[in-house]
């Protein structure tokens, strides 16, 4: 039997589902269908999950004001599309002040780690004071997380395929450096001090490729350098800043962040070629894509098609392993804020539905 949902998280939402409440819209692009009709490509996001949405050429939400990047406001249905689920948007516009009367609130809508951000600084730090052993090493690290430091905990490290939440480029250097230190200890004759500020530099020209939650899109200089190059440029601009830091080292360094990627047509100017190049670069593809299994088992466990990794994938859903609190994480987000009934003293019945979404 179809619910109506209000102000529900997106990761609650099932097929049949009427839907109704905010969120942030991520991507917009104008197609046409097989019969030359125009219709709307989205992605709606919110602190719990994405959903593709579609607004078809029926709809009167089609010729509506919104753009990417902003929050909006929306009613449609959830439907069920080559078993994928998919939102059907009959109304949109974008939000306003006085929408905080019916529920809005930013910090629902925009996605996040699901880690303690305080914690995971904690851990970053303890990690380049306690596990790095040449001290020019060691303040190289200091003095790029007390320049960067603010930044790293508020970037997303993508722009879609992997940690593509506020938070994400600090949980990403965090998982990465935690698990270098396990593979350095594995393998003894890895150098563990360039491996960790390998993890540290890899992708700290994203700070400047993309822009923070929640218009995470590429910037200009993104798109014209990269942030393979800019990270590049970061490095030789810290290492400049310490008196007579080691040109070797530096050399080395700066090979590891230019070949992350693997491979020239992953954009990597180089490929590896030192074995600690060659480790950063499968650390960093393993800590990727296994974070985009999980979000992708979180949006829709079973086999699915990822088109990020071009395969059939199964993720059947996971029995916690203890008990969970049923609001956590993230409570707010995941309780589902039921919008009071609106229809103030005086109004008509349905007549909060219409003040919800005039244009005026």
């Amino acid at each position: 039997m179809a619910k109506t949902l209000r102000n529900a998280p997106i990761q609650t939402w099932e097929a049949g589902d009427n839907v109704q409440g905010f969120a942030l819209l991520t991507k917009k692009e104008l197609r046409q269908d097989r019969n030359g009709k125009s219709f709307l490509d989205l992605e709606v996001v919110d602190a719990t999950g994405m959903m593709v949405a579609k607004i078809w050429s029926d709809s009167p939400a089609l010729n509506s004001q919104f753009e990417p990047h902003q929050f909006i406001a929306f009613r449609g249905s959830v439907k069920n599309y080559r078993d994928q689920l998919q939102l059907s948007i009959d109304e949109c516009r974008e939000v306003n002040d006085g929408d905080r009367h019916y529920g809005f609130d930013e910090a629902l809508l925009v996605p996040s780690t699901r880690e303690d951000i305080s914690d995971l600084w904690m851990r970053l730090e303890r990690i380049y004071s306690e596990d790095v052993g040449r001290p020019v090493l060691r303040r190289l690290a200091a003095e790029t997380l007390a320049i960067h430091g603010k930044a790293l905990c508020e970037h997303p490290a993508a722009k879609a395929m992997h940690h593509a939440y506020r938070g994400g480029l600090l949980e990403h250097v965090v998982s990465m450096a935690e698990l270098g230190s396990l593979v350095c200890r594995h393998y003894g004759d890895l150098d563990r001090d360039l491996v960790l500020l390998g993890v540290l530099f890899h992708d700290l020209g994203k700070l400047r490729e993309l822009g923070a939650m929640p218009a995470n899109d590429y910037t200009v200089e993104g798109r014209l350098v990269g942030h393979v190059v800019i990270g590049r440029d970061l490095l030789i601009e810290r290492c400049v800043a310490i008196p007579g830091f080691p040109a070797d080292l530096r050399l080395l360094l700066e090979h590891m962040v230019l070949s992350h990627q693997g491979k020239k047509e992953f954009a990597s100017p180089v490929e590896p070629m030192t074995p600690e190049a060659l480790a950063l670069h499968f650390i960093d593809d393993l800590d990727s894509k296994i974070n985009q299994l999980r979000a992708a088992r979180l949006s829709s466990p079973g086999m699915q098609y990822h088109r990020g990794l071009a395969r059939f994938v199964y993720l059947p859903t996971q029995e916690p392993c203890s008990p969970v609190d049923p609001t956590e994480p993230h409570a707010e987000e995941q309780r589902e804020m039921e919008m009071p009934d609106l229809d103030e003293p005086g109004d008509e019945p349905g007549e909060t539905q219409e003040r919800l979404f005039r244009v005026d």
